[in-house]
């Protein structure tokens, strides 16, 4: 029997085709391989993350537009309404605050949807989704009878509203200047009304609708 410490016969290791060992040639192959096999996955994760970022994104829905077709009673008191000089104004959708920066805004702007702005209880103007009229700058005129048990629309278009005074509501408006988006004041350009504000003011106050 062999003793324990009797040198073992030497063994040659086995050689590659490059005649280098073969533990020497795997340990000079992972050091060769292994970053840029790192780098490989590193940038098929980052290509998996971006196509991912790209895919939500394009999964994204987008923004609804808004409408708002006005019912009898959308059209309430005005006394319910805010007041902006001699006019009252409203919006159904919730953007009161932007419509109010518009009409307050000596540069004029564009109302939002849902906004409707009335000057006395028997008519009205409601701005619709865009594109619904572009000759009227999207809103819509109204002729209303009003009494204590609310409101009835007596007629409702574009271009062939009339209001109690026998004019066209859309030619009147028409006069504006574009930056006040249609909406009529003593200096937006538009035809002089042919009652005064004293007038004006007392069939405001005369509105038979409830205030709630």
């Amino acid at each position: 029997m062999q003793s324990p410490c009797a040198p073992r016969p030497y063994i040659a290791a086995e050689l590659n085709d490059q005649g280098e060992a073969l533990p020497h040639a795997i340990r000079r192959a992972l050091t060769t391989w292994t970053p840029a096999a790192v780098i490989a996955v590193a940038v098929t994760v980052g290509l998996g993350a971006c196509s991912g970022h790209e895919s939500a994104h394009r999964a994204a829905a987008p923004k609804p537009r808004q409408d708002f077709v006005a019912q009898a009673g959308d059209f309430r008191n005005l006394h319910t309404m805010t007041k902006v000089r001699n006019f009252y104004v409203d919006n159904r959708l919730g953007h009161l605050d932007e419509a109010l920066a518009v009409a307050n805004s000596p540069r004029g702007g564009t109302y939002p949807v849902g906004t409707i702005i009335q000057l006395v209880p028997q008519e009205a103007m409601v701005k619709r989704e865009k594109g619904f009229s572009p000759a009227t700058r999207d809103w819509e005129f109204f002729f209303l009878s009003v009494a204590a048990t609310g409101t009835t629309i007596e007629k409702r278009g574009t271009a062939d509203v009339v209001n109690r005074f026998g004019g066209n509501c859309a030619s009147c408006h028409q006069g504006a200047a574009a930056r006040f988006d249609g909406v009529c004041e003593e200096n937006h350009g538009c035809a002089p009304l042919p009652i005064g504000p004293d007038v004006f003011h007392a069939i405001q106050e005369s509105d038979p609708r409830p205030v709630q």
